[in-house]
């Protein structure tokens, strides 16, 4: 018999502000009774909810059930940005044009196999359009170095036939209202999601469809029996014939990939909403979302009423933490570099003050791979998004879904045949290493 014991459940640090913007959501709904099904997800990210959709559509029939740690929208699913990017972007590179023409086309096929998922549920399911928006990206240069990295990045787009639009310093100026950036980088694909609401909405379109979805029920245990899986929370079991784990690093919580995970996080403070005359004083546009050239450099995002109000998002720092729950002291360390970062940006509304600092879980592998596969009889996994949760998520909650039903696809074929993650060095030799790799990198991206 298998059995798996979650040595960690998940905790978080800072509010869930994309949810907190919202309007109050549906009531919780626990597991308040021991229950059958056939297939049980753990996690109700993109990833679990991807995989309940994909078993929705392969099996109508099918019982699913998902079991979600906390409240839906408030873990780290709508701890983001919310980007769902199409082109290669490994933020543990040296670039975001990865490394292969051929290897790229493929994963951007794959990438807007993802969108294409997600706008199909944003139809079928009649979710918020202002919440799903087709807007693009820029990637913002505040040198003129990174602006020779933009450059470089365009060529390697256009050599696999992909289309990019460089903006010049007044451009990004109409775009944003800030003076800082040298120039910019638009693709036209990227997706501009409100996480937290997608999340919501997809959750209340999939109990429409007959999914029975749990918040607040995190799973302690599961193990195998000669006929299902039981998968146990504080209080209550659920038997099922299968099981899809959902929960990114905590993966390794359960024993799976250890010490080949990289518990990374990544900071970010939204504004209060802004008022007429800060929103006169800042100009530009009122939507728009600017990644850094440098992948360790900061992330912007403007958003609007219909989002949650009128707010600027800035993101950046990084943290290397095994124990996954960052310090007090790190988000109070962080938000003042995300007020100096502001600060840089937008000095004519440098008075608006933060209401939001939040810390979001990311794993990464030091090769770059997914755990996406079966790692048990009747056992799955859709995890390790490598920074890259809405799309990846999306991509291996989708596969795994396929792998529990015998289906093979391009999904399913690209993740299967990755190499198992690499080895991490022993501690304290890679939590040193890797937090001084980290602030270096910081450092060195100081301008982004």
């Amino acid at each position: 018999m298998s059995a798996y014991t979650a040595r960690r459940t998940p905790a978080f640090r800072g509010p869930a502000a994309w949810n907190d913007i919202l309007p109050d959501q549906d009531p919780p709904v626990r597991l308040m009774a021991d229950e059958t099904a056939d297939v049980v997800i753990i996690g109700a990210g993109f990833a679990g909810l991807s995989a309940a959709r994909r078993l929705t559509q392969l099996n109508p029939k099918a019982k699913v059930l998902v079991l979600e740690a906390a409240r839906i929208a408030e873990s780290t699913c709508a701890r983001n940005a919310g980007f769902m990017i199409d082109l290669p972007h490994e933020i543990g590179g040296q670039g975001y044009s990865g490394d292969g023409a051929v290897k790229n086309k493929a994963m951007i096929a794959l990438n807007r196999k993802a969108i294409g998922f997600a706008r199909d549920i944003v139809e079928e399911f009649d979710i918020n359009r202002h919440w799903f928006d087709p807007v693009g990206k820029v990637n913002g240069a505040a040198t003129e170095r990174a602006d020779t990295q933009n450059q470089i990045y365009a060529a390697d787009l256009e050599a696999i036939g992909e289309t990019a639009t460089r903006l010049d310093h007044q451009a990004m100026f109409e775009l944003t209202g800030s003076r800082h950036y040298y120039s910019g980088l638009y693709t036209p694909g990227a997706v501009m999601i409100q996480p937290a609401g997608y999340i919501r909405s997809v959750v209340r379109g999939l109990r429409r469809a007959g999914v029975r979805i749990f918040e607040h029920s995190p799973v302690l245990k599961f193990e195998r029996t000669d006929q299902s899986w039981i998968v146990s929370t504080a209080t209550h079991k659920v038997s099922a014939g299968k099981v899809i784990l959902a929960n990114n690093g905590h993966l390794e919580s359960f024993g799976f990939a250890r010490h080949r995970l990289m518990h990374i996080f990544l900071y970010a403070s939204m504004t209060v909403a802004l008022g007429d005359e800060h929103l006169r004083r800042l100009g530009g546009q009122p939507r728009w979302g600017v990644t850094p050239s440098d992948p360790m450099g900061t992330t912007m995002r403007r958003i609007d009423g219909p989002l949650g109000g009128n707010r600027i998002i800035t993101r950046t720092c990084f943290s290397f933490l095994p124990g996954m729950l960052p310090s007090e002291a790190a988000l109070q360390r962080t938000a003042k570099v995300h007020r100096q970062k502001f600060a840089e940006r937008f000095p004519d509304i440098v008075d608006v003050p933060m209401e939001y600092t939040w810390a979001g879980h990311l794993c990464l592998t030091r090769n770059g791979v997914a755990v996406m596969r079966e790692l048990d009889h009747g056992l799955y996994s859709a995890c390790v998004q490598n920074g890259l949760g809405t799309v990846r998520g999306t991509l291996t909650g989708i596969g795994a879904a396929e792998l529990a039903c015998g289906v093979e696809s391009d999904i399913t074929r690209h993740f299967t045949a990755e190499a198992d993650p690499t080895r991490l060095p022993p501690p304290p030799i890679s939590t040193i290493g890797a937090n001084a790799y980290l602030r270096y990198k910081e450092w060195a991206a100081q301008p982004e």
